[in-house]
């Protein structure tokens, strides 16, 4: 929801329209239920010829780094054996692939305690296998845009992970299967066998081989990890799929699955609104007011903050608790509206930086704002944030910021260099690939202002759409390492399309873009692989500083190399087989800890 979008917004702004004239979310049937039936595969993929493949179940580990089509019977070398290696504290992933000519009754896949040297073990409670689900994807194309489904190719993409204990296996389909393991931070260094076991209702259970290799570092806790991740949270999304009543109980009951794996990912930043929704409703649910304004008989301001209050401890009590960022002094229609006490009515006002207006609106609220965070000891956390925007009317929002309520922090979505003309900016994010200056970034890492990358609709790489290679998601944490930001901000994490569980497309954006996680807090392989990068971005550092302690200049050369290749935003050949071979060295730098 960056720049790259604006010229988009005319092209459904009648449609738009008669969203914003609908009364707030109120309880409804929810869309999401407890099972299933993915959509049909729309592609010729549905008459591939499945004549070689024996009769019975097939089972293998396969690449994390690919997504196998659902109809197509596999090409690959059969493996029964994988290894997987990681830090005390780290999550770590495999996939596993089943497949079968004949329908398959009952699938389930479980996964064994994994047992070690001397009585060492993990337990099975500390490992996972989902079902990896298939969701319609469209394709890059031209990026953002109107889209008409016709007009795309179309096809299933597996990316959601399931909870579901068993599930049926179509015929000359394939399921692939991802495996998680939270590695305890008291594990024993050393080398752990697990057994995968595949079975179903008419076939005998099959057996394959998980190894671990513990290494002797452990990971920091959640809390003190260093990469500014900011994925906005949508909350309306939730109460509009669950069929529930916006800001209820049960609302912030429904919402504490979806965001509690955010904020184990090290989410930094809450998501807050100011007043209507700042997007003009770009999104399938409009985002629900958090402050409402109201304009009293004597023409004095009163502001009600419980929603805002609630909303923002609810994520502190989660986790998320560095910033908190508003959006927006600056919304992409420039409306507000309130409630006028002397007529009764919901009046919307446009409202642009640099009018009278403005000024007049934004002034009062600005400094009772202020007033209010101080009483909630917020107020040192929270930005006004803003994204992209004219130069013009950030130069006025900015102004008037400065000279109301310079106790209040900025944050926004840049590329134009805005940063350098506001140095002191608490809060930045560049488009990526757009220049920047890396001097520039380091001195704002040393004044403690923080400087992150942004990926949007423009982008076909790195980014996460549900069509994306699944390396994509890991190489976002490597690119943050190789060009110098602090981390990394994706505008949705949960802005829900109308069906999120079968169909990722949306009106105007590649398929998968408006959200990374599903309903019930399913996790995603674009989810997981994201937070393996994330955790790959924390152990360099810690290994760059044991590396400088020991004098090892030679490892340090060498690492810096291999995180070098990965300064690219975008794609170029050998970039998968690059990151891996930078992930291994930090596996072996690592075991000389």
């Amino acid at each position: 929801m960056f720049q790259a979008r604006n010229k988009w917004m005319t092209l459904f702004s009648i449609a738009v329209l008669s969203c914003q004239l609908q009364p707030a979310i109120a309880q409804q049937r929810p869309v999401v239920p407890a099972t299933f039936q993915e959509l049909p595969d729309p592609t010729s993929d549905v008459r591939s010829d499945w004549s070689a493949v024996k009769s019975g179940l097939h089972s293998s580990f396969v690449s994390i780094d690919k997504r196998y089509p659902k109809s197509v019977a596999p090409q690959i070398s059969v493996d029964k054996d994988q290894t997987l290696i990681g830090w005390k504290g780290e999550r770590v992933s495999a996939q596993v692939l089943i497949w079968s000519a004949q329908s398959q009754k009952d699938l389930k896949v479980e996964v064994s305690d994994f047992k070690g040297q001397n009585n060492s073990r993990i337990p099975s409670n500390q490992l996972s296998a989902r079902f990896i689900r298939y969701v319609m994807t469209d394709e890059f194309a031209s990026g953002c845009g109107h889209r008409k489904p016709e007009d795309f190719a179309s096809s299933l993409s597996p990316d959601m992970l399931d909870n579901l204990s068993k599930m049926d296996l179509d015929a000359k389909t394939v399921r692939p299967v991802w495996i998680t393991v939270n590695i305890p931070t008291n594990a024993k260094p050393g080398k752990y066998e697990a057994r995968v076991s595949v079975s179903s209702a008419n076939q005998k259970t099959q057996q394959l081989s998980l190894s671990l290799e513990v290494l002797n570092v452990q990971m920091p806790k959640v809390a003190d990890w260093t990469f500014h991740l900011d994925q906005w949270q949508h909350p309306s999304a939730v109460a509009r799929v669950e069929g529930l009543k916006v800001w209820s109980d049960e609302h912030f009951e429904a919402m504490k699955p979806i965001y509690k794996p955010l904020a184990e990912a090290g989410q930094k930043v809450i998501t807050a609104t100011l007043n209507k929704d700042p997007w003009n409703v770009q999104t399938y649910d409009p985002y629900e007011d958090m402050i409402l304004w109201t304009k009293q008989k004597d023409g004095s301001w009163a502001y009600d903050y419980r929603i805002f209050d609630r909303w923002v401890q609810f994520m502190m009590d989660m986790g998320v608790n560095r910033m908190i960022n508003c959006y927006s002094i600056i919304p992409w229609n420039n409306e507000i509206h309130y409630q006028d006490q002397s007529s009764g009515k919901l009046v919307n006002v446009v409202a642009k930086p640099g009018t009278p207006i403005f000024e007049e609106l934004w002034t009062p609220f600005l400094k009772d704002f202020v007033k209010h965070l101080q009483g909630k000891g917020w107020l040192e956390r929270t930005n006004i944030a803003i994204d992209e925007r004219e130069r013009a009317q950030m130069d006025a929002a900015f102004s008037l910021m400065k000279r109301v309520a310079p106790e209040l922090g900025i944050s926004y979505a840049d590329n134009q260099k805005t940063y350098q003309r506001y140095p002191d900016s608490e809060d930045i994010s560049i488009a990526v690939g757009h220049p920047y200056s890396l001097e520039d970034l380091i001195d704002r890492r040393n004044r403690g202002l923080n400087s992150t990358f942004y990926i949007c609709c423009s982008d076909a790489f790195p980014n996460q759409f549900t069509f994306s290679d699944p390396a994509e998601s890991t190489y976002l944490g490597w690119y943050a390492l190789a060009s110098g930001f602090d981390g990394l901000l994706r505008w949705a994490y949960n802005s829900w399309v109308e069906n999120p569980l079968q169909d990722s497309r949306f009106r105007t954006w590649p398929a998968g873009d408006t959200y990374i996680i599903y309903p019930k807090g399913r996790s995603s392989i674009r989810f997981e692989r994201m937070l393996e990068g994330i955790q790959d971005y924390e152990k360099v550092l810690l290994l760059q500083q044991a590396l400088q302690k020991k004098g090892d200049h030679e490892a340090m050369e060498t690492l810096a190399n291999a995180i070098a290749k990965l300064n690219n935003p975008k794609r170029f050949e050998g970039w998968n087989s690059d990151l891996n071979k930078a992930k291994a060295l930090l596996n072996e730098l690592s075991r000389k800890l």
